[in-house]
Order: structure tokens, then C-alpha cells, then sequence
């Protein structure tokens, strides 16, 4: 694959090099750039109205994608819904909804490590968020982490204590680190009796 380069439409404006001082260019150069300078001044100001009027038309229009993405994964449309969302996400990356209702879908398409990635950005964004921590331990349970999912469905406990959601979910996790323990010491058992019979 050949990669290039844009090139940058501005030219650069040439100075000239002269010897001699005071010669008539260097007068109206400077008058040019005075004349710049007010300009300038005017530009800033429209620049920053504009910017403000570009945020608010971003803000509105990640709105209507999300809205979009939320009917979708509502019909059961979620590849669909991802889309709209990540178009949405494009317009407001600091959207931590956006992030983590991405990664409940990404976790029902079964795609846990992109949901734990989702998951993930939603507590860095919020982390006073139960429910994001929530679906951060589903996506670690999912990818097959049940420890780390531990803490972070301790996490939304601190935030929310009686989320039954979070208690329920640890309890699952909990279930599966004993299981998990039981499989490895019965192993480990097994190998054993052939070297001590011997």
C-alpha cells in the first residue's frame, strides 16, 4: 500500500532578501501585515462564534445518532445501532452512555473484547457510574476474566449498594472463581497419584 502525503494548499509567501534597508517592499509588506492584524482580530471572534455553532449542531446530531442506535437496538438491529452510535461517537468521543450502551450490544453480538474496550472508556469517562462499572464486569466475564470482574462489580456496589444487578452478577462471578478452583486443585490432584504410585 503506497501512502502520501497531502499536500498543504497554502503557499508560503516568499520574503525578499535584500542588502540594502528601507527599501519601498519592506514599507508595504508592513502595511500589509497591520492590515492583517485587524483582520485577524475580526476572524478570531467569528471563529469562535463559529466554533460554538459547530458544537451545538455536533451535539444535536450525536443526539439524533444515538437516538437513532437506541430504536435500533430496541428492534434488535444492533450491528445497525453500533453504527449510528459510532457515528455519534465520532461527533462526541466523551459520551460515556454512548460507550457503554456500545458495549452491551457488543456483548450481546458476542464480540467481548470490544465490549471490554466500550466498557472500559464509560468508567474512565464516568467513574461514579454504577451501571457502567456494571457492564464492565459482564464484559470481563465474558472475555473470561471473572477476578477482575469481582472488583468491578465491587465497584458499582460502593457507588449503588443496593443494586441487585451488581449483587447478583457477583455472585455468578464468585460461582465461577470456586469452580474454576475446584477444577484446577482436582487436576492437579490427578497428576499427582501416577508419580506417588510409582
Amino acid at each position: 500500500m503506497k501512502v502520501t502525503w497531502k499536500k498543504q494548499s497554502k503557499k508560503r509567501p516568499l520574503a525578499a532578501i535584500s542588502k540594502y534597508s528601507n527599501l519601498p517592499f519592506d514599507k508595504q509588506d508592513t502595511l500589509h501585515n497591520d492590515d492583517e492584524d485587524s483582520n485577524s482580530d475580526t476572524w478570531q471572534v467569528g471563529a469562535s462564534h463559529k466554533s460554538l455553532d459547530s458544537e451545538a449542531s455536533d451535539r444535536q446530531l450525536a443526539d439524533s445518532f444515538q437516538n437513532l442506535g437506541n430504536k435500533l437496538a430496541e428492534d434488535g438491529n444492533y450491528r445497525e445501532a453500533l453504527g449510528k452510535w459510532e457515528a455519534a461517537l465520532n461527533l462526541m468521543p466523551g459520551n460515556a452512555v454512548l460507550h457503554e450502551q456500545k458495549a452491551q450490544v457488543l456483548l450481546e453480538i458476542g464480540d467481548a473484547w470490544s465490549a471490554l474496550k466500550a466498557a472500559t472508556r464509560a468508567t474512565e469517562l464516568e467513574s461514579s457510574w454504577a451501571e457502567a462499572w456494571i457492564t464492565l464486569g459482564r464484559a470481563q466475564l465474558n472475555f473470561g476474566e471473572p477476578d477482575s470482574a469481582i472488583e468491578s462489580f465491587d465497584r458499582a456496589l460502593t457507588i449503588k449498594p443496593d443494586s441487585k444487578e451488581a449483587q447478583d452478577d457477583r455472585h455468578s462471578a464468585l460461582q465461577l472463581v470456586k469452580k474454576r478452583k475446584q477444577l484446577h486443585s482436582s487436576g492437579l490432584s490427578s497428576q499427582r497419584e501416577p508419580l506417588l504410585g510409582q
